[in-house]
């Protein structure tokens, strides 16, 4: 952002995204700077690079503490999966929380359990939409979807089936 300013940061990766990681509980910046912070730190070629950043705050309705969710181009998420996998550790090794914990985000509040020293399980919130023969048109032709969202507000996915892929790597 404009003007400069210092602040102490983690990155982590989850399953192939990554992370920074910014505690405001610590930092105590104003949310106006966190969409250009996250425009700075997440642009890959001129910075850190992440795909997104994740504020700590403290907890507002019963949760361990608040994790507010920006994506790389500084628009607002809702909540990210493997992000909140990330944060849980976050909180645990921060001493925020213990090995299970809640985590308040904008779709809803989250459940964390810590497995092992690196790996954490989460349960997602309770879909809100379900709609599991979703009309998409792709290149002017159909294609078959389920459309689910997660939270209120929903947090939107799409499975759409491949055919012909497997889970296997191909011969080097």
């Amino acid at each position: 952002p404009k003007g400069g300013i210092t602040v102490r940061f983690t990155k982590m990766n989850g399953a192939g995204n990554d992370f920074i990681i910014l505690n405001n509980m610590e930092e105590r910046l104003d949310h106006s700077l966190f969409p250009a912070i996250a425009r700075t730190l997440c642009h890959r070629r001129l910075s850190i690079g992440a795909d997104g950043l994740m504020v700590v705050e403290k907890g507002l309705q019963g949760g361990d503490y608040r994790m507010l969710f920006y994506n790389s181009d500084g628009s607002a998420g809702e909540m990210c999966g493997n992000g909140a996998r990330c944060i849980c550790r976050y909180g645990y090794e921060t001493g925020l929380a213990g090995e299970t914990q809640r985590v308040e985000t904008p779709s809803g509040l989250v459940a964390g359990r810590r497995i092992d020293r690196r790996n954490y399980r989460i349960r997602l919130t309770d879909p809100s939409v379900i709609r599991l023969d979703y009309p998409l048109e792709a290149q002017g032709r159909p294609v078959p979807c389920a459309y689910v969202e997660l939270g209120t507000p929903g947090l939107p996915h799409a499975a759409v089936p491949c055919p012909g892929l497997s889970g296997k790597k191909p011969e080097e």
